[in-house]
């Protein structure tokens, strides 16, 4: 399905646009730990190509105090306090342009009764600190690397763990919906439900990306490199091309 590419917004004017109840949310960032995530996605591409998203988490809506609201499984470290696992947030954690570089939305176009069972499933495992399992993406790793595993139980399964696509899909199974059909919940990562083959919209936020300092010099000093090849090369040719100087006759 084509998704439908917004531009010239920022983080925090798309999400007030297309953040709804239910709706799903996707995120790619700067850090390692997105880095890393994406890079393991590339087994599930014909082309090796990298996964476009490292995070996933679904939209519950706005409350009495006029915020949106999301209900995730995730690793937050904030000053003397750790949140590990599942929890809700205020979307303003995805404003930051900086570290979440990348954002869509997908609409499934949820029934009233699929609505309440997603979010009251999510309400129910944050209320019971249901873990974050970095366990579980080690044995998801290795399934992605070997594709006969995907469909079989998590190898390093846990009880009253879950990371973050992995408790996206279990939210939307309790409501009837297979976002990836054929993939064990504790091996679909953002990808899979990325590119779920569920009916629905998707909306996605496309920005010029800046580049590095450091990818800019990099580039630079290949680029000095690749002409000072070439000035080398041609020097040799030169050399080997011209004809050798003949000494006097005797």
């Amino acid at each position: 399905m084509q998704p439908t590419i917004v531009t010239g917004l920022s983080n925090q004017q798309f999400l007030q646009r297309y953040a709804a109840a239910g709706r799903i949310g996707l995120s790619a960032g700067t850090s390692l730990v997105d880095k890393m995530i994406c890079r393991a996605q590339r087994h599930l591409d014909d082309q090796q190509n990298w996964g476009s998203w490292s995070h996933a988490f679904v939209f519950q809506g706005q409350r009495q105090d006029g915020h949106h609201w999301v209900i995730e499984s995730d690793l937050q470290i904030h000053s003397k306090h750790l949140q590990f696992g599942v929890q809700e947030n205020r979307i303003t954690k995805y404003f930051d342009e900086k570290l979440y570089t990348c954002l869509a939305v997908l609409d499934l176009g949820l029934t009233g009764k699929q609505l309440d069972g997603v979010l009251s499933e999510g309400l129910e495992l944050s209320a019971n600190h249901t873990r974050y399992s970095l366990r579980e993406l080690v044995g998801t790793l290795v399934a992605l690397r070997q594709p006969h595993l995907r469909g079989k139980n998590n190898l390093l399964a846990q009880q009253r763990s879950v990371y973050c696509s992995a408790f996206v899909q279990h939210l939307f199974r309790k409501a009837g919906i297979d976002l990836a059909p054929g993939i064990d919940l504790k091996n679909t990562t953002p990808e899979h439900l990325a590119r779920t083959a569920v009916p629905h919209r998707r909306f996605q936020l496309q920005r010029e990306m800046v580049r590095s300092k450091i990818y800019t010099l990099r580039s630079g000093l290949r680029r000095r490199v690749d002409e000072m090849r070439v000035v080398v090369t041609g020097s040799k040719l030169e050399r080997r091309g011209s004809p050798k100087q003949q000494g006097p006759n005797p």
